[in-house]
């Protein structure tokens, strides 16, 4: 069977960094370059005639640059788009995540001259994730649209759900979950009752950056895990670069991947070591992502008494994670990201 030819957009102002990327990709034979542009202006342009199945786009760039280029691509003619940028690093990182809140897929640090020792393995990396994101079916970004319709709330059952107050928020997420994450964070109030622990698939490098975007965009503090730490109600904590997060007796604890793990942090680990800690005491939460890490966890938490929400279809950027667990069952309710707040509220306060 003929595999499909990846058809790909190259948006960067940088004549060096565009020739790079051209060859990174046409060096793999399932990959076609159909354009390549300078500007976010022609980015526009290119992917409304040649409808591309992803793009790759710098964000600092002349006459409209890469945030609002992909704001407009999202409203309009909606494509996987790569944010591929040295401009998402150091003081620059919260644009990485306004480019993934505006509707990007991913972002990864672009090849400079100091990384070409490692450019065998950045090339690797770039082409395996083009492939994997051109299989995305992305949804449209016009804010005010989307917003305009509130999805009814999918109540599976009454099974799971008690009066026991619950003692600790557990979140599951990945491609999609920055926005998604300030979308249910950002409307919590400073005195939320309750802990909220999260693991979010991300980049190496990209926690510290993305607790920092979520801090200044929340009401609640949201910091970093640490090792040890007491939870505390109104703090969101996130699992760290390169770990896993569980909880014991209301302290945090950090552990190694396990050999072969697909995603970390895992989904799936913060979630069953909440469903061993607390029971019924405690509200799973998968948000937008691939794949279908989350969903043994959260049957494991619902089983035990949780209430356990999973991010609809139309909000989700990938409805990958939440409906894997919806098909196994682990879930109470299926609500719009914007619903999920109210809802979280609602269930802090219950039996209390």
């Amino acid at each position: 069977m003929t595999q499909r030819t990846i058809r790909v957009v190259v948006a960067d102002d940088s004549a060096l960094a565009r020739e790079m990327l051209v060859q990174i990709l046409a060096s793999d034979p399932q990959i076609e370059v159909a354009g390549v542009a300078t500007d976010g202006q022609e980015a526009v342009e290119l992917v409304a005639s040649e409808r591309p199945d992803l793009v790759t786009m710098d964000i600092h760039m002349p006459r409209m640059d890469g945030l609002a280029a992909i704001e407009h691509i999202m409203a309009y003619t909606p494509v996987p788009i790569l944010v591929v940028s040295s401009s998402v690093y150091g003081q620059g990182v919260g644009r990485a995540f306004d480019a993934l809140e505006a509707g990007a897929l991913e972002v990864m640090r672009k090849p400079e001259p100091r990384d070409w020792a490692d450019l065998q393995e950045i090339a690797a990396d770039l082409i395996r994730r083009v492939k994997l994101l051109s299989r995305v079916p992305v949804i449209t970004h016009l804010r005010g649209r989307r917003g305009a319709r509130s999805a009814s709330v999918e109540r599976a059952d009454s099974a799971g759900t008690t009066a026991i107050p619950p003692e600790v928020v557990a979140i599951g997420s990945s491609t999609g979950g920055p926005s998604a994450l300030l979308s249910v964070l950002g409307r919590l109030p400073a005195d939320y009752p309750l802990p909220i622990l999260v693991a979010q698939h991300i980049a190496d490098g990209f926690v510290p950056g993305l607790v920092a975007w979520l801090d200044a965009g929340c009401q609640m503090r949201v910091v970093v895990a640490g090792a040890g730490m007491t939870v505390l109600p109104g703090v969101a904590y996130f699992a760290p670069t390169g770990a896993n997060l569980t909880l014991e007796r209301r302290r945090l604890c950090l552990h190694e991947p396990e050999e072969g793990q697909l995603h970390v942090p895992s989904a799936d680990t913060l979630l069953e070591s909440v469903a061993h800690s607390c029971g019924p005491a405690a509200i799973g939460v998968i948000l937008t992502g691939m794949g279908a890490d989350g969903a043994r966890g959260l049957k494991l938490m619902r089983d035990a008494g949780a209430t356990t929400i999973a991010q609809d279809e139309e909000t989700s950027t990938v409805f990958g994670m939440p409906k894997a667990a919806v098909e196994r069952e682990a879930v109470s309710l299926v609500l719009p990201v914007h619903e999920i707040p109210a809802e979280l509220e609602r269930l802090a306060v219950r039996g209390r």
